[in-house]
This record gives structure tokens, C-alpha cells and sequence, in this order.
């Protein structure tokens, strides 16, 4: 029997608060007074204090007690964010919110991440699980306290007490988050569909100066992928909702180490500035904790003990995406024989594995799922065939092939646990043996001390007997099967380079002939091209220099585009000269402001506005003929590959002179490339007058391009019913922050990007910013993109906004007598008497 319906306030007040990682008003993150509690599973004194931003310093006497407090103060702060992110990477969301992300649960059991952390707690050395159980303790511990959040309170949930594999789920998920091509590959298959899997390829670019990927698009070419029908569209839209919370696969970063030969002050310095997901809160959470053997402090994820990225006063380290393809789609031949489902490998039919799943809704009711595997793992079509009441997807749907997904995620060979182990080197080399012992997640590690810095790539590579993994391969005969992972040793690094400093920024790592595929999914060249730019050109950095550079909007790709208008002036008169005059002289004006831009794409700027609406509009000259209309889902896919990666507009801008994409097959005639840019040059004055106004003195960039911090609620409310996306409407100004003027884009720095070809909303930033100079007194300096509390009325929810606005750091001191001055009066945690 179904429980009863929730009134309609509640139901408004449930979805507004829903996944807004609310806690209580009152709770200690706020106080201003010294208090007690004692815990039974406590050893020893802990202490938590709160500087003014609210980041706790915890003092323990042993890492057991540290663990727990870690926990514990997770917890206070996030513990909606947390139990959110474990019921997404559970696939168990549909039993806090309901049937409307019933969609997503079944997507993400098809990841299987709740086997994944059951192999890493297999995996765990006795240490590593004694300490995951220790922190759960100090989750439970707050558990128990009684003081729940209010998306708890409002919506009658009760969080189960936290377990070990909770945490290690969340580690599954983020190694999900930080792998890539997945979405790619879905989304080429269904562009293949679209225009054939010859042109397609020219919509798949691998980087500026690589052939375009023709040999993985035959693959394709003798395979009928209309067989496929709309499977590939349910899965187009289970992903876009999956951007929510960040699990697009979609990230990107900035670090640098700076050797002390080329600093101001004799010592070196590490910087870094990973980039997620616009959101609030932010998905990071800094802590500062001390025990008589470590002091350390950072950034980690709610649920995840330990410093992702962050400094122990011998080594400062960060991160940025490798990139790294360590994903494939596999096409099955399936049938059936005797009411099994089978599937073709080397020309024999095998039974498909089952396992079924049971998903519990917050109604009361309950559905099961069967799911089915080949040796390539989950088939993610096959699971859209049994109704559901979910939106997500439809009743019934046929398909000729199925689309198995293989992932490093969940093999024990991939756990990234080692990681942890980063809070006790002290030395370089220290650091450089637990990074090579660092598998699962693809990262670019940036670490130095006083003396030395250092690059090292982590994670695991699948070896592939054939092909590079881009787009989906035929599963039928063995031939692009993975043989076993990259070798660790022969991850890219290096030590004290020549040139005096190293950096990273999602760019081409190897050479173009380097015998591994570590990626195929390379994100722009423009950001690393700035660090190199800006770090050669100083023989002495500082910390100041660095805070510059995280502050940089300059795009290098503006002088690309200039450079390119300049060499091709003569072809680009012809075509302005063939435009009507009306419009010739809104193309003569668009392209007079793009060659006055002096490359710094800042708020306030004329000519950066005409830039990004230029960008938009040469984007759907040059596709949308082909690939629209822009509602349909050809055009979604094509433009959320266009921001994975290194993409077609770009390409197409600066080069691919030979594409068929210069034509728009809606006229009679056949168009160059400087008709088509001609004419998006015209276009680009249009929509400035339609989405600005027609005064050209009223023109910026930051009215056009903007940040809006959302809560997961606000994000959520496209996908919800008309009555919760009324209540959510209702408390916009509660929960979230903004619109505020934005500078930058995706190929600046201080990136700020924004899904081109559609709008101009950010949803790509750099989510915290950190900074270590062992010259200084106190070397860390940060910032956070949002608050440390996740309760709107706690002055500690939006804090950190305006200092990230104004580019403000924030220093976390390590010697005590700064420290004293720094954090307020003591929590103290005491085991019970």
C-alpha cells in the first residue's frame, strides 16, 4: 500500500529545500562560544576551531581520533551535500526525492558504483579501512545528535548512519566524474546517426595539429546505426540531468609549480585552481587538522577523509584532469534463445549476466530492474526496455545492438586509496612513490617542496588492442577488447625541468606519436599556451604572480582569431562585399570590434561582447543547418560534445578548410568558409541588438555572460513537477546567489565557460583557488567559490562569494602564535566519561 501524498505546502517547501545542503540555523559552524560533547568511541581529546570563514582547524592527539572528528565535522557542514552525492553514486535518490530522478538511479546502478566500493574496501590495506570506519564513527556521531538539516526536516528523511563503502562510493563516483568519453561516444554515435559516420568525424576533432579520427569512425561505417533507434536519445537526457552534479565527465583545471631558480624569493611555489561545476555550495570543503605526527590542511570532498589537493608543511600538491579515456562503448549483436538473452563473441551467442535491482521510492513503493552484462560490462540500453513510472523513459523501446559500457571504475587494479598517503610525505620522493602508486583516477599532480618541484600522472590506462577508444567499437570479435593497463612506469613526469617550471592546464600531455593512448579528449590548447606564456616571461615569480595568473582573462585565442581574419582578409572582402548593405555593414562593424580586442575578455568590455556573440552565431552558421533545429536532440548532443573537449566550432574557426560543414545546404548556393563567416559576423550584431539593446554604449560582456551561483534544487527544478518548481521559484532569493557579470570564457585562465552554441550561463569555474609559497611566513593561501556552511541563514553560506568576485585570498596559517590570532574558541570532542 502506497503511503499517503505529502499536502501541497509541503511538497513545495520539500522541493525548495531539496538537495540544498541545508543544516540547521544554530549549529556550531555559527557559534561564538566555547562547548563540550563526549563521545563513546572517542580515544582522546579533539578540538575544532573555526577561523572567520568558517574552515575548522582540528587538533587530535592520534590519527584514529582526527578520522573521527573529520567525520564529525563533514557532518556539520555537509552532511545533506553528503548523503546526496552517496544516494546519487548509489543510485538510491529516488528514495530521498521521488520518482522524478527515478531515471537517474537506473542510469547510475548500470554504473554498478556500490560493487566499485566493495572492491576498493577488498582492496583497503587494514590501516586504510580502520580509518574510513573512524570516520564514519564521527559521521554517526553527529547522526545521533539530533540537530538534522532541513532538507531532511521538510521532507521527512531519515539518513541511515554512515558506512565505510559510503565514503569509498563517493570515491567511485568522483573517479566516474574525473574519466572521460563516455558522453562523448554517445553523443558521436548519435551525430553519426545524424550525418554519417565519415562526416562526423570532422565533429570530432582530437586536437589542432592531429588528423582528424577517420579510422575510428569506420569502425562505424558498415554498421546500421538507425538499428539503435531512441535509445541513444533516453540516454542524451539521463546525461544532461547527470550535469547536476557534475557527472558529465566535464572538468577542467589549472596548476603550475614554479623551481625556486625562478622565483623572487629563493623558494618554490605551487598553485593550483581545479574547475567544476558552478554550484552552491561548492563541492569542496577546506579543513586544517594537526596531529602530533601530520599537520595538514586543503580541500576535500563531504564524505572523502583527507586533502585532495592542499599542503603539510613539507609538500604542496594539486591537480588537474588528465582527460584520461579509461571508458569505452562496446556495440553487442544480441538475441535471445530459450528466453535468455545472449550476445555474440567470436562467433559464439553467450549468456548475458543478470543481476536485479531493487529501487525503493519516497512514495512508499518499490520496482525491480534486471540488468544485463556481456564481458564488456553493462548493456545501457537493454535496462530502458522495462516500464517505469520515472519521465526519464519510455515504456518500450526496440534495438538491434546493444551498448555496453566498460570502465576502469570498480577493477581493484584502479583503486585510488594510495592517494591518502599524500598528508605524510615529506619529501619529493615520498610524494613521487605514492603518486605512482596512485591508481583509478587520471590526474595531472603538480607538487613541489622548498627546493623541488615535480609532475607525475596518475591512474589507469586500458591498453587496447586496436583503436583509440573515441567512438563506440564492435564488441562481436574481439578486436578492440582491452589487454591489461598501462604500466605506471611509463606515466608521463618530470623533476625540475630545464625551463624552471612545469604546468598543466587539460592539454595534449604526450607527444602526437606517443605509443599510448592516455586520451583522445584533450581540452583546448589556449589555457596551458597562457601558463607558458606568463611563466617564461618572468625570470623572477611570486605569489602575487600567481594570484595574477589564477585572475588572468586573457584568451590567447583572440589573437588566433585576428591573425587568421588578417591572413584571409582578401577572401573575407569578397564575401562581405556579396552581403546585402545593411548587412555587410553590421558584418564590417562586428568585424572592426573582434580586431580592436586587445584579448582581455573582461566584464565590462564592448569588443569581448561582440567576440562571444560572434562565437555563438559562427557556431550555428556553420552547423546548425545540419544538425538543428536547436530544440532537437541532434543539436544537444552536438553542443555538449562541443564543451567536453578540444570541438568542432573551434577547430572549424581557426582551420578545417576542407569540411563539408561549409555550406548551408538551406540555400541553393554552395558557401565558402568566408561566406559563413561573413554572414555570423552580421549575425553577431543581430543578436546583440535582440538579447542587449540597440545602443551600442549599453554593451558588455558581463550583461551578456554571467554567474549565477544555483543550488542542486534550483538545477533540479526543469525535471520536477509544475508545483515543486513553483516552490523552488518561491525561494530563489533565499538559497541562491546572483546574476553576477562574468569575464572570461573557457580558453582564458580564470575560466568562466558557458555551453557555446546555446547560451552564455557559467557553469564551468574554477571552484576554489590555492596557492603555496614556502617563501613566505605562511605559504598557503586560497579561496573558495562559495561558503563553508551550507545553510543559507548561516553567515558562513555566501561569504566566500564576494572575496572570489573581488579575487581576494584568504591565508591559513600553520605557526601557532598565528593561528591563535586566526581561529576563535574551541569546540572540544571528549570521549565519554
Amino acid at each position: 500500500m502506497k503511503a499517503p501524498r505529502r499536502p501541497l505546502l509541503g511538497a513545495l517547501i520539500a522541493a525548495a529545500f531539496a538537495l540544498a545542503g541545508c543544516l540547521p540555523k544554530n549549529q556550531y559552524v555559527d557559534q561564538k562560544v566555547p562547548a563540550e560533547f563526549q563521545f563513546t568511541k572517542l580515544g582522546d581529546t579533539v578540538t575544532i576551531r573555526r577561523d572567520k570563514l568558517g574552515i575548522p582547524l582540528i587538533e587530535a592527539k592520534n590519527n584514529d581520533d582526527l578520522h573521527f572528528a573529520l567525520g564529525y565535522v563533514a557532518a556539520a557542514d555537509r552532511l545533506s551535500q553528503m548523503v546526496g552525492t552517496k544516494l546519487v553514486a548509489q543510485g538510491r535518490l529516488a528514495e530521498w526525492m521521488g520518482e522524478a530522478v527515478l531515471g537517474i538511479d537506473r542510469y547510475m546502478r548500470a554504473m554498478n558504483l556500490r560493487q566499485a566500493a566493495e572492491n576498493y574496501w577488498n582492496a583497503a590495506t587494514p590501516e586504510q579501512q580502520r580509518l574510513l570506519q573512524r570516520y564514519a564513527d564521527g559521521v554517526n556521531a553527529y547522526l545521533t545528535s539530533g540537530a538534522m538539516p532541513d532538507a531532511f526536516r521538510l521532507t521527512d528523511y531519515h539518513p541511515e548512519f554512515w558506512k565505510p563503502a559510503d565514503s569509498l562510493a563517493i570515491v567511485a563516483l568522483n573517479q566516474l566524474m574525473l574519466s572521460t568519453n563516455l558522453q562523448e561516444e554517445i553523443g558521436i554515435l548519435k551525430l553519426a546517426q545524424a550525418v554519417g559516420a565519415e562526416k562526423a568525424a570532422w565533429l570530432a576533432p582530437v586536437y589542432p595539429d592531429q588528423p582528424l579520427p577517420a579510422d575510428e569512425m569506420r569502425k562505424l561505417a558498415l554498421i546500421n546505426l538507425n538499428g539503435i533507434d531512441e535509445s541513444i536519445d533516453r540516454i542524451l537526457l539521463v546525461q544532461e540531468r547527470h550535469d547536476i552534479y557534475g557527472l558529465s565527465g566535464v572538468a577542467a583545471s589549472n596548476n603550475w609549480a614554479v623551481h625556486k631558480s625562478r622565483t623572487k624569493d629563493g623558494a618554490s611555489i605551487v598553485a593550483n585552481d581545479p574547475h567544476l561545476p558552478l554550484g552552491l555550495p561548492s563541492i569542496w570543503h577546506f579543513v586544517h587538522a594537526k596531529t602530533p605526527e601530520t599537520d595538514w590542511a586543503g580541500v576535500s570532498i563531504a564524505g572523502l577523509p583527507g586533502p585532495l589537493m592542499g599542503y603539510n608543511g613539507h609538500i604542496a600538491w594539486g591537480a588537474t584532469m588528465v582527460m584520461g579515456d579509461n571508458q569505452d562503448i562496446f556495440l553487442e549483436k544480441l538475441a535471445k534463445f530459450h528466453g535468455k538473452l545472449h550476445y555474440l563473441y567470436k562467433g559464439k551467442w553467450l549468456p548475458c549476466e543478470e543481476r536485479q535491482e531493487v529501487f525503493r521510492v519516497k512514495d512508499g513503493s518499490a520496482e525491480v530492474q534486471t540488468y544485463y552484462a556481456t564481458r564488456h560490462g553493462t548493456l545501457l540500453n537493454t535496462l530502458l526496455k522495462t516500464p517505469t513510472r520515472a519521465i526519464s523513459f519510455p515504456t518500450h523501446i526496440k534495438t538491434s545492438y546493444g551498448l555496453a559500457f566498460q570502465s576502469a571504475v570498480g577493477d581493484p587494479a584502479s583503486s585510488p586509496l594510495a592517494f591518502t598517503d599524500m598528508v605524510r610525505a615529506k619529501t619529493i620522493d615520498e610524494a613521487q612513490a605514492v603518486l605512482k602508486n596512485t591508481r583509478g583516477v587520471p590526474l595531472n599532480v603538480v607538487f613541489g617542496d622548498r627546493d623541488n618541484i615535480a609532475w607525475q600522472v596518475t591512474g589507469t590506462y586500458p591498453i587496447r588492442k586496436k583503436g583509440s577508444g573515441l567512438v563506440p567499437s564492435p564488441g562481436w570479435d574481439g578486436e578492440y577488447d582491452w589487454d591489461g593497463y598501462l604500466s605506471p612506469e611509463l606515466h608521463p613526469s618530470s623533476r625540475n625541468p630545464a625551463q624552471g617550471f612545469v604546468g598543466t592546464a587539460n592539454q595534449r600531455i604526450v607527444p602526437q606519436d606517443f605509443p599510448h593512448t592516455l586520451s583522445s579528449s584533450w581540452f583546448y590548447p589556449e589555457r596551458s599556451e597562457r601558463i607558458n606564456q606568463l611563466l617564461s616571461q618572468s625570470e623572477r615569480h611570486s605569489a602575487e604572480d600567481s594570484m595574477q595568473m589564477q585572475l588572468d582573462r586573457h584568451s590567447p585565442l583572440v589573437g588566433k582569431l585576428q591573425d587568421w581574419l588578417d591572413k584571409n582578409r582578401p577572401a573575407l572582402e569578397e564575401a562581405l562585399h556579396a552581403l546585402p548593405r545593411p548587412r555587410q555593414a553590421r558584418a564590417r562593424e562586428a568585424l572592426t570590434g573582434l580586431l580592436q580586442l586587445d584579448g582581455n575578455l573582461a566584464p565590462e568590455s564592448r569588443e569581448a561582447a561582440i567576440h562571444g556573440a560572434f562565437l555563438h552565431t559562427f557556431t550555428r552558421r556553420t552547423f546548425l543547418d545540419e544538425l538543428g533545429p536547436a530544440s532537437g536532440e541532434n543539436w544537444k548532443a552536438f553542443v555538449r560534445l562541443s564543451n567536453m573537449s578540444y570541438s568542432a566550432p573551434m577547430d572549424h574557426l581557426l582551420g578545417a578548410d576542407a569540411s563539408p560543414f561549409w555550406d548551408d545546404i538551406k540555400t541553393p548556393k554552395k558557401e565558402t568558409k568566408a561566406d559563413i563567416i561573413a554572414a555570423a559576423l552580421a549575425d553577431a550584431i543581430d543578436y546583440l541588438e535582440k538579447n542587449l539593446e540597440k545602443d551600442r554604449k549599453g554593451w558588455s560582456w558581463g550583461k551578456l555572460h554571467t554567474y549565477h551561483w544555483k543550488t542542486e534544487a534550483a538545477k533540479m527544478a526543469p525535471m520536477l513537477s509544475l508545483k515543486q518548481r513553483l516552490g523552488i521559484d518561491s525561494m530563489d532569493k533565499v538559497l541562491n546567489r546572483g546574476p553576477f557579470a562574468a569575464g572570461g570564457d573557457h580558453t582564458t585562465l580564470n575560466v568562466s565557460a558557458y555551453n557555446l552554441g546555446h547560451d552564455f550561463d557559467t557553469w564551468l569555474v574554477p571552484t576554489m583557488r590555492l596557492i603555496v609559497d614556502f617563501s613566505r611566513e605562511e605559504p598557503m593561501l586560497a579561496m573558495n567559490s562559495s561558503g563553508q556552511s551550507a545553510h543559507p541563514s548561516s553567515r558562513h553560506y555566501d561569504d566566500g562569494i564576494k572575496m572570489y568576485l573581488d579575487g581576494r585570498y584568504h591565508t591559513l596559517p600553520f605557526r601557532q602564535e598565528n593561528i591563535d590570532q586566526a581561529y576563535g574558541p574551541a569546540l572540544t570532542l571528549q570521549p565519554l566519561k
